[in-house]
């Protein structure tokens, strides 16, 4: 069968379908750009920052290339040649003045190299050409004379490394052994970090959930008039900064807040037992719980306004208790709000950075404190970019693991 203009009617619905498609992407291609630009771009720079080490390279040029050659076990330090390398590398580092640069890079895995950089860049200058470029290095710093320190530059010489990772997990380069090893307890800060961040995130997630529920329940049992008000009332925080709800716990929790001045007045703790409830993991978890608790609130009352009243007065009349027609009839179905919520918390809660930051001291600060640290004052990015690849990577784990446990498709928001 041939429509008009011989082409077959099989060809012209292909042709459609065809210009169909092509519309519909061309209406997400900026949605897709827009994800491209803003997401994918970031975490591929992130990754890709979290293992580069081309700097060490490139400001060693000549002394890079002889110390990956170099075999330690072979002798106690460079041959003569790394060492005549490396003295034209640190007058051509010092003259274009990057060797500061890379002397802070080396300090991240050995404290001391930034120091010994910055040393001889002043001195390389003003030395004369000598032909024993072991003996004059030597002589600007003794450390020049320690296996130690040309053991750290042989190890991190290469383009690649893996040490941000390795520092990541708490490991340190030891350059005795050559090797990677587990800090000391009392100087292992990451590992606790994460299990402080997952502990405190699911906590809070356990405290929204406790005081959201009730509230999204009571909401669902009003008539629309009255809870379009007080799903208005729970959105309300939203019109003020985060910053002023933050700062605002300050004043309530701190020895001389608000909370301690009524518990003093009404006798509950004395002038001296004041409680402390700021710059610790109390400040923290209180602050967060009241920030994201519209996140667990609006998903479960989405989904319990679906639910019909008819439902709990069949299961009383069939005899149920409230406990027990809530608990076998009611809750169920509103367990697809629950798991939104929560997963809406806890990814929220675990990236979370301004109120910690301020109302978390030193014992309740989460790991995305460390790393804006180490992008905005220690500079040192790789670190930076690995802790933050290695938070990803979690959140995408806890993510994996709850559409297999409950299931996404589960997860709905009414």
């Amino acid at each position: 069968m041939s429509a008009s203009g011989g082409l077959g009617l099989r060809a012209q619905f292909e042709r459609a379908e065809r210009r169909r498609r092509m519309g519909a992407l061309a209406l997400v291609l900026p949605l897709l750009i827009f994800i491209a630009v803003t997401f994918l771009a970031p975490v591929a720079d992130m990754l890709t920052r979290s293992v580069d080490n081309q700097m060490v390279g490139d400001i060693l040029p000549r002394a890079a290339p002889l110390l990956r050659a170099w075999n330690p076990a072979d002798s106690d330090l460079p041959p003569d040649a790394a060492f005549d390398a490396m003295l034209l590398d640190l007058r051509d580092g010092a003259e274009a003045k990057t060797i500061t640069r890379l002397g802070q890079r080396l300090n991240y895995e050995a404290s001391g190299m930034s120091s010994l950089f910055r040393k001889s860049a002043r001195r390389v200058r003003s030395q004369k050409e000598t032909s024993d470029a072991r003996a004059a290095l030597i002589a600007m710093d003794k450390k020049w004379g320690a296996r130690e320190t040309w053991m750290v530059m042989r190890k991190f010489s290469g383009e690649w490394t893996a040490g941000y990772y390795q520092s990541a997990f708490d490991f340190r380069y030891d350059p005795e052994t050559d090797a990677h090893e587990l800090a000391a307890e009392n100087r292992r800060i990451y590992l606790k970090l994460f299990a402080r961040t997952l502990a405190l995130s699911a906590l809070i997630t356990l405290m929204t959930f406790l005081l959201g529920y009730p509230v999204a329940f009571f909401a669902a049992s009003l008539p629309a008039r009255q809870a379009n008000l007080m799903m208005i009332l729970v959105l309300l925080p939203f019109w003020t900064s985060l910053l002023v709800r933050t700062t605002s716990w300050i004043a309530l929790l701190q020895e001389q807040g608000v909370i301690n001045d009524i518990l003093t007045a009404l006798g509950i703790v004395d002038e001296d037992g004041r409680l402390r409830m700021i710059h610790n993991q109390v400040g923290t978890v209180v602050a967060m719980t009241h920030i994201l608790l519209p996140f667990m609130i609006l998903p479960l009352y989405s989904v319990m306004r679906t639910i019909s009243p008819s439902y709990m007065r069949a299961a009383r009349s069939l005899g149920a208790d409230a406990f027990t027609a809530f608990w076998r009839v009611y809750f169920p179905q509103t367990v697809a709000g629950v798991g939104a919520g929560a997963i809406l918390v806890f990814i929220l809660s675990i990236g979370y950075y301004i109120t910690p930051e301020l109302v978390g001291g030193r014992s309740g600060t989460f790991i995305s404190n460390r790393i804006a640290h180490h992008i905005s004052s220690s500079l040192n990015w790789g670190l930076g970019a690995a802790l933050g690849f290695m938070l990803l990577a979690l959140v995408l784990v806890l993510y994996w693991i709850y559409d297999r446990a409950v299931g996404v498709d589960k997860m709905r928001l009414g």
